[in-house]
């Protein structure tokens, strides 16, 4: 089974799917920000961590999705 998430605003999105592998389950994560410098920021990469269950990784990418986001809007980081 493979689960996704979401969680959108105005300005940005979160979107994470889950992916059983034979370590484990994995979460990729996508992260974009609309109107940023007249245009939009989009990444996408996967969670560091392998997970023992769907609903554990899709919380923990959702999470990891909203910390980039709260660090882009904070120019923290920017890639």
């Amino acid at each position: 089974m493979s689960l996704k998430g979401q969680v959108d605003d105005a300005d940005w999105s979160v979107t994470c799917n889950t992916e059983q592998t034979p370590e484990g389950v994995v979460c990729s994560i996508g992260v974009e920000q609309r109107d940023v410098e007249g245009g939009r920021f989009v990444h996408r990469f996967r969670h560091a961590r392998t997970f023992d269950d769907e609903r554990e990784a899709v919380l923990a990418g959702l999470a990891e999705g909203m910390t980039w986001i709260r660090l882009r809007a904070s120019r923290t980081i920017d890639v």
